[in-house]
């Protein structure tokens, strides 16, 4: 099978029960899901989904420490030919903005229209928002963990 019809990814992988966050190096072909995929985050409660996006914040800040990215280019993030390119460039640019926890609320508010699902649109742009603050204050724990060394 050629390249084209292949994904190589490097994904996390959360083992739940034991708390552990592997790494690991996915080969896999690329295919269509034939029927809706439906995704229930909140089956397991709101308590459950809170913990995990805590170990997810976790994780995200890590990376974002460890990486210490350069900052991206407008010009790329709005004007680039190359989707990953954009992307990476719009996710550089997100996490240096200040209030990002806001601007994310506002985004799924205004932008992606969450106002319109009523309630349930509400409650998750809060907790998109509330996640992102997780990630916020993470960092700023690490970045002061590492100056104190």
């Amino acid at each position: 099978m050629d390249n084209q019809n292949r994904s190589r990814e490097e994904k996390l992988i959360d083992l739940g029960a034991d708390d552990r966050l592997l790494s690991a190096r996915v080969a896999r072909e690329i295919g269509e899901l034939r029927e809706p995929f439906d995704h229930y985050p909140f089956s397991k409660g709101i308590g459950f989904w809170i913990e995990r996006h805590i170990r997810y914040a976790a994780l995200e800040a890590k990376m974002l420490v460890e990486a210490n990215r350069e900052s991206g280019s407008w010009r790329v993030a709005l004007f680039g030919t190359d989707f990953h390119e954009r992307r990476v460039h719009q996710k550089r640019l997100f996490y240096s903005l200040p209030c990002r926890p806001f601007v994310k609320f506002m985004y799924l508010i205004v932008w992606r229209r969450a106002f319109l699902d009523g309630r349930a649109g509400w409650a998750y742009a809060v907790l998109m928002a509330i996640y992102e603050y997780f990630i916020v204050l993470h960092t700023r724990e690490l970045r002061l963990a590492q100056r104190q060394k």
